[in-house]
């Protein structure tokens, strides 16, 4: 297992996403979290197919923070089942991730 991991999460609501981004980023459960949005996604939920309007949260942290990550989006989320998936950081800098160590887990 990598160190590093990327959470990405989507949000009915560019404030939703924003709620999640400040509480996982002034918790120190992430170094940094990107909003982005409008997407549109696609899916099939419950037997239906929907589209829907989101924001994406995409959080660098740890992957020793992952569990306490996903339970804080868990706890936040208005969605019955959120979508949060953790990709592993292969790679990167030196100093970028030497500051994810410094500002996850305080």
């Amino acid at each position: 297992m990598t160190d590093y991991v990327q959470v990405l999460t989507t949000a009915g609501s560019e404030e939703e996403a924003g709620r999640i981004a400040a509480v996982l980023v002034e918790k120190q459960l992430a170094a940094c979290v990107q909003v982005v949005g409008p997407v549109i996604s696609r899916y099939r939920w419950r037997g239906e197919v929907e589209e829907r309007r989101e924001w994406q949260c995409l959080a660098k942290t740890t992957a020793a923070a992952y569990e306490q990550v996903e339970a804080a989006i868990r706890e936040m989320h208005s969605y019955d089942e959120p979508e949060i998936i953790a990709t592993p950081i292969v790679a990167g800098s030196a100093g970028y991730l030497a500051w994810i160590d410094e500002n996850v887990g305080g």
